[in-house]
């Protein structure tokens, strides 16, 4: 029988669990709601107990801690989402699993999924991948490796120009109040309009208001890390108008300071959506499982 994987994508909303066989082709999925820890991991590791598994990859919502020397690897740390903060994530599966375990956060499997395998991005080297959805995160590919330092990159939570005559909205983040994430993400849209996301028009000033913040916020990543490609994913990206309306801020605000082609003449490939649709980060994690039975056979 071929090697099987597991890979699963935590997020702060709904849970997606995966198998696949060696070539990354999904044998199952399924998709559960976020709830309590218990009860979200408890559905996955029943998800997973179903196959003869050789390797599984772990990614979930941040902050999480990513150093294996650590007494905390594999904890989501300080995360505003209630009743997560300070959970072991991985000690469940590895008491439940003798295979490889690999572990990280949900936007580095879900930028580690398209640098790999989505044909979109082949031969590029600098790649991000920023996921808008119930938070804000960002995972980076520098010269082919995923970044980390003291941890993983904090980009929801970056300061960004927020004008309170405008916006008087204070943000929900509640760590930093009024950061990229406590002003953009889906809660904060939700909590500053009182309505869904999903649920407000195409022509409401919600979307010209968050292509600002977002725009912004790419601004400080093009100039600071000047990534071959931009992916912005998650929920609040379905909205059509979106891309279009960040786009042409970006151009804006550089002000034809960056002359590149990319940011000139091609910008909708350079700010762009997921190549592989919904399916980026399990798919990441589960290039992280058989990278992690690879190295260690």
């Amino acid at each position: 029988m071929d090697d099987l994987f597991g890979g699963m994508e935590g997020g702060g909303t709904k849970f997606i669990c995966a198998i696949s066989d060696g070539t990354f082709h999904l044998l199952d999925k399924i998709q559960f709601s976020t709830t309590t820890p218990d009860e979200t991991l408890g559905h996955a590791i029943t998800f997973f107990k179903k196959y003869p598994l050789n390797a599984i990859g772990l990614s979930v919502f941040g902050p999480v801690d990513l150093n294996d020397s650590s007494r905390k690897f594999g904890y989501i740390t300080t995360t505003p989402k209630r009743g997560w903060s300070g959970i072991d994530i991985i000690s469940p599966f590895k008491q439940e699993f003798n295979v490889p375990i690999a572990f990280t956060l949900d936007v580095n499997a879900a930028v580690l999924g398209e640098y790999v395998l989505s044909p979109i991005n082949n031969r590029l080297k600098n790649l991000v991948y920023i996921t808008i959805g119930t938070g804000i995160g960002a995972g980076i590919i520098s010269n082919g490796t995923v970044l980390s330092g003291l941890s993983h990159p904090e980009v929801g939570h970056m300061r960004i120009p927020h004008d309170k005559q405008l916006d008087p909205f204070p943000g929900i983040c509640p760590y930093h109040g009024n950061c990229l994430e406590g002003l953009a993400s889906g809660p904060a849209i939700h909590s500053r309009w009182n309505i869904l996301p999903s649920e407000l028009p195409g022509d409401h000033p919600a979307w010209d208001l968050e292509s600002d913040y977002l725009a912004s916020a790419l601004i400080n990543i093009i100039l600071t890390l000047s990534p071959q490609r931009i992916i912005l994913g998650g929920g609040v990206m379905n909205q059509d108008k979106l891309f279009p309306l960040i786009r042409k801020k970006i151009k804006l605000l550089l002000n034809k300071y960056l002359l590149f082609p990319e940011i000139v003449k091609k910008m909708d490939e350079y700010i762009t959506n997921p190549g592989l649709g919904t399916n980026s980060g399990v798919l990441g994690a589960l290039v992280m499982a058989k990278h992690l039975l690879t190295k260690n056979e």
